[in-house]
């Protein structure tokens, strides 16, 4: 197969996210994502395919074969267990750590991201709640729904992030809100797609924007 190269460890990771996400995914979704023009894109999955880690036909939906799956996951592993070391053994913030983890994931030594597991005494989760796969490739799923979908009475945990850009991490932190808070949901607001919770003794009101990116499980 060869050594995928940093730009195509990009491509695999992001086609993982949209998979997982779009029941389809076409050059135009995979560009957009990518910041990249669709004849590049272009070029660059029929390398991929080459290397037998996609499967790809004009017209037809971008799927990636076992092959692909494996190597995305395992650049997903490296992304994740970077930012869990930056934050436990560094010091660094949950929303400091993307971007030097875009960087640290493209280094080509299974060992030294071994130790690092070692070091953090295998992590199963990273610090915004996703699961880090293992080294076979295979990641856990999560059991749960989106605070969205909360009742009224309700008591929940928040146990992942469906996203974690710097400025939605910003947001939690002014309001108090981490990984694993117990959330009460106060009030449904369905016609303003609003919320009313209380965490921490403080009651908050979170729009559809933030309470769809808060995976939770019942307590």
């Amino acid at each position: 197969m060869g050594e995928i190269t940093s730009s195509e460890e990009n491509y695999l990771k992001s086609l993982y996210h949209l998979q997982l996400r779009e029941e389809e995914v076409g050059i135009k979704s995979l560009s957009l994502s990518l910041g990249v023009k669709m004849p590049t894109a272009n070029s660059m999955i029929k390398k991929l395919a080459d290397k037998g880690l996609v499967l790809y036909q004009s017209y037809k939906p971008i799927r990636l074969t076992k092959k692909g799956i494996k190597a995305a996951s395992l650049i997903i592993r490296k992304h994740r267990l970077t930012e869990m070391f930056l934050v436990e053994k560094m010091g660094f913030s949950w929303d400091e750590v993307h971007e030097v983890a875009e960087q640290i994931e493209h280094v080509q030594s299974p060992k030294f991201f071994d130790k690092m597991d070692e070091l953090l005494n295998f992590p199963s989760f990273d610090p915004h709640g996703s699961p880090i796969p293992k080294k076979d490739g295979t990641i856990a799923s999560l059991e749960g729904f989106i605070l969205s979908m909360g009742k009224k009475g309700k008591m929940y945990k928040i146990i992942s992030l469906l996203q974690s850009d710097k400025a939605f991490l910003s947001y939690l932190d002014s309001k108090g809100i981490k990984l694993y808070s117990k959330i009460e949901v106060l009030e449904v607001i369905s016609y303003e797609e609003l919320i009313k919770v209380k965490v921490n003794d403080r009651e908050l009101t979170l729009s559809d924007k933030v309470s769809s990116k808060l995976f939770v499980q019942e307590i």
